[in-house]
């Protein structure tokens, strides 16, 4: 019972702090509004467009592979922490899960889901090496 009350414990001193830093800003913030201490700071740009704009479908699909593997790692601290336990057995299936993971990054580096900018147009061979009957220089 006690790991329990040490955890209840954690999220009061957390719900807690929270609370009083709202309360203090509050009571300790600047009191007197203006149009420019109103508008959005957006790193010392001014902001120019709509918010609510379109984003590329990369961007999401990126987000959406840094959640997968970023959820994929935190499997990896439990059976850390369960190494001595599990022995053997446990340690080829965390290699085989590391496998298919590293098996998966390869896969979305391959198809080019991680490349955001333009992609550069490739010249064919034959520009690269001539002008097409063998010569370097145009005639």
């Amino acid at each position: 019972m006690q790991s329990w009350f040490s955890i209840l414990m954690l999220f009061g001193v957390a719900a807690g702090f929270g609370v009083f830093t709202v309360f203090v800003s509050q009571l300790l913030g600047p009191r007197r509004p203006t149009p420019e201490k109103q508008a959005p700071y957006e790193c010392g740009v001014p902001p120019v467009g709509d918010a609510r704009e379109r984003l590329s479908v990369k961007f999401y699909l990126v987000a959406m592979v840094f959640l997968l593997f970023d959820i994929e790692v935190a499997f990896l601290y439990p059976w850390a922490m369960a190494l001595r336990d599990i022995g053997w057995a446990g340690y080829i299936q965390i290699v085989l899960f590391t496998a298919v993971l590293a098996s998966g990054y390869v896969y979305i580096w391959r198809k080019g889901i991680l490349d955001w900018g333009p992609h550069a147009r490739r010249r064919p061979a034959s520009v690269v090496r001539g002008y097409g009957d063998g010569s370097r220089t145009a005639a």
